[in-house]
């Protein structure tokens, strides 16, 4: 549901909503000016990779269990690295594409390394450069974070005609820290649509479906789906009241937003997207946040923290 917004934090009325729903839509967080400085940063990146080194790494939508495990993969946590859409190779393995319309996704480092993306979540951004609602560092606040910390940053390019298809899941899956506390900040760059796959959401599933799987890095290489033996609920009387209800018990609402809008995501909450299968381009960008304080980050997770340690939302 889409709330008013306020541009330092969330008003009471988004706060209940976000907890309700287990997501929100921030109407225009981003300014006309930023999305188009995102979208030739983006483009600029696309155009200027080379191939000429590149393992053609594919990223996996599908339901699958081992996802991607290659160290181009694995290690891409502190880099900017691209992920091959799977159906943009013929089956001898050849481009069907140009590359830059054959990428799922650029990652996982932007926040940092990036200068337009990284004035996203930057607690204190040169004038102009930051969002205009819903500062992440003040969302954090109201959403009750002591010490959150950036990962995963993406850009997601879901595109033309062959954008991979996202099943259902919970981001908790990827980014699992003990008790959970994942919360995806994502901001449309174009209009998400019906049409060229925007995200679905089942309200309120984030406050009864628990994290029951984990994607892991194993030990000879590679990742995998294993079952979740820790919390599988943040540590509040809300969750788990109904733990075991069916995706049957509602039924998933599109979040169609507007380039500049930005999309709260619950790290229990189950959402999904459908195959890109139109002419027009989804590009969106991404980062997570998770609890740093009194939560600890399992060294099995796929994504591990660079040496410096995961970035700081909050200014020192």
């Amino acid at each position: 549901m889409t709330v008013p917004s306020q541009e330092e934090g969330l008003s009471p009325e988004q706060l209940a909503r976000f907890h309700h729903d287990g997501y929100l839509i921030i109407p225009g967080a981003l300014s006309p000016e930023t999305v188009s400085g995102l979208l030739a940063e983006t483009h600029s990146l696309l155009d200027n990779f080379s191939l000429a080194d590149h393992p053609m790494t594919r990223f996996s939508t599908g339901d699958k269990a081992d996802h991607v495990g290659d160290d181009y993969f694995l290690s891409s946590g502190d880099k900017v690295r691209f992920f091959f859409e799977e159906d943009a190779f013929d089956l001898a393995g050849n481009l069907l594409k140009p590359k830059a319309r054959a990428i799922n996704k650029i990652g996982h480092y932007l926040h940092v390394l990036s200068p337009p993306f990284a004035a996203i979540s930057d607690p204190c951004p040169a004038p102009g450069r930051g969002p205009v609602k819903g500062k992440p560092s003040a969302v954090a606040r109201s959403l009750g974070f002591r010490d959150p910390r950036c990962l995963q940053s993406m850009v997601i390019c879901k595109q033309p005609e062959i954008g991979g298809a996202v099943p259902p899941h919970q981001d908790s899956t990827f980014l699992y820290t003990d008790p959970p506390s994942a919360v995806g900040f994502w901001y449309a760059l174009e209009d998400a649509t019906l049409e060229n796959g925007c995200l679905s959401f089942l309200p309120g599933s984030h406050r009864w479906a628990p994290v029951t799987h984990r994607l892991v890095r194993k030990a000879g290489g590679g990742t995998e789906m294993v079952d979740n033996d820790g919390p599988r609920f943040p540590p509040d009387e809300k969750y788990g009241g109904a733990e075991g209800e069916s995706e049957g018990g509602g039924e998933y609402v599109p979040g169609e937003v507007k380039a500049g809008d930005l999309v709260l995501i619950h790290g229990n909450l189950l959402h999904k997207s459908e195959k890109n299968l139109s002419q027009k381009g989804r590009i969106i960008y991404t980062f997570h946040v998770i609890e740093g304080e009194g939560t600890t980050y399992d060294q099995r997770n796929w994504l591990q923290p660079p040496e410096a340690g995961f970035t700081r939302l909050y200014a020192s």
